[in-house]
């Protein structure tokens, strides 16, 4: 077994009474600007899902039925309206989920994962194709996908962008998953990773305080008249 808990493909699919998630992470190159100024750089893809968590487009694949790779790109046609191939060479990383227990959104009944994250690049216009695809042709559209996004990968005057989106909440281990991705792939330094993680920090000290105040809202509208 590889350091910090990482698997590789043979072993992971050695394990037994596991289930496995493929997940990808699809990026291109772009020469666009924000507002003709702020060069935006990369196109890199998450979604929103059904449960209001920011993931990466993928989900369960069976390997007695299917390689891993096939079933991936199964899930990405039925998440993002394209069956974008996916190959070995695109694995970055298997490891175990970070819950040793993982329920399935459609049972109550627990079982153990092993993640399995893939990083693949395109062309933009394959990228756009996806875009476009994931609202007209896709069958998960609006039900276990509620929408594309894109990643800021830059960062305003205001602050804002990589380290606003960085707030959010993802599912699992995605967010992690997103940033070392990012610096691996040298789309961001690590300097300016390091400044937007500081503002997504102080955001998310502002966030939880905007949230005490909604709650104590609700509760005040709970009390009996």
């Amino acid at each position: 077994m590889m350091a910090s808990g990482q698997l590789s493909r043979e072993e992971a699919l050695a394990c037994s009474g596991y289930r496995h998630a493929c997940h990808v992470m699809l990026y291109s190159d772009t020469k666009t600007q924000l507002f003709g100024k702020i060069p935006i750089r990369h196109i890199v893809l998450m979604q929103m899902r059904y449960d209001g968590l920011l993931g990466f487009p993928g989900g369960l694949v069976n390997p007695s039925k299917e390689t891993l790779e096939a079933g991936l790109t199964r899930e990405l046609l039925e998440e993002v309206g394209v069956a974008v191939p996916v190959s070995e060479e695109d694995l970055v990383a298997s490891r175990y989920a970070p819950a040793p227990f993982v329920f399935s959104s459609s049972s109550s009944s627990p079982y153990r994962l092993i993640t399995h994250f893939y990083v693949k690049k395109m062309e933009e216009e394959q990228i756009r194709e996806v875009e476009r695809a994931a609202v007209s042709t896709a069958t998960d559209h609006g039900l276990e996908v509620l929408g594309m996004v894109r990643v800021p990968l830059y960062t305003t005057k205001s602050k804002g962008g990589l380290g606003s989106f960085l707030t959010h909440s993802f599912i699992g281990n995605s967010r992690s998953q997103l940033v070392d991705s990012v610096l691996r792939l040298n789309m961001v330094s690590a300097e300016e990773l390091h400044r937007a993680l500081t503002h997504s920090l102080k955001t998310y000290s502002h966030t939880a305080g905007d949230l005490r105040a909604a709650l104590a809202l609700t509760e005040a509208q709970r009390k009996p008249r």
